[in-house]
């Protein structure tokens, strides 16, 4: 069952939006998270870590890569610990403070990267095809606007 179904006619419109969107993401992801696996033998985590870091070509600390991702920087070490070991991620000094370190990706990364970037948006696309470009534009549009109204209400209750 998924999280739409939980919802019932007598609940908010809102609420059935919601839960219909929290569906639409997870299976979105989960189609992702399996082309993923199969195409590249890789997992999502992994993809969003090399992601950031190809936005950083001059390497992120492991704090400000754990703070990108919103995970603890337990899990952003353990997975840059395996890339580092298959050769996609270097870990460089930082000039000044012993203990820190950046870490940037190889050329051999960022080719891998690349490529499943490429794929990674087809896949996106693929997910929206049922919808027209207007219908993409007006749905984006729309979820600008929660958006922002969001922000702005997080930013007042904080």
């Amino acid at each position: 069952m998924d999280m739409e179904a939980r919802a019932h006619s007598e609940h908010p419109d809102a609420l059935r939006l919601w839960l219909r969107l929290l569906t639409c993401t997870q299976l979105v992801e989960k189609q992702v998270r399996s082309q993923l696996r199969k195409r590249f033998d890789t997992t999502l985590p992994r993809f969003d870590l090399m992601a950031q870091l190809e936005r950083a070509p001059e390497g992120l600390k492991m704090n400000e890569v754990s703070r990108r991702m919103m995970v603890t920087g337990g899990n952003v070490t353990g997975i840059t610990d395996q890339l580092v070991a298959e050769g996609l991620v270097d870990r460089v000094d930082v000039a000044g403070d012993r203990r820190a370190y950046r870490v940037c990706l190889t050329a051999k990364g960022r080719k891998l990267f690349n490529e499943m970037a490429r794929q990674h948006e087809q896949w996106i696309v693929e997910a929206f095809s049922s919808l027209s470009d207007k219908d993409v534009a007006t749905l984006n549009k729309l979820l600008g606007k929660v958006k922002d109204h969001a922000r702005a209400h997080a930013e007042t209750s904080a």
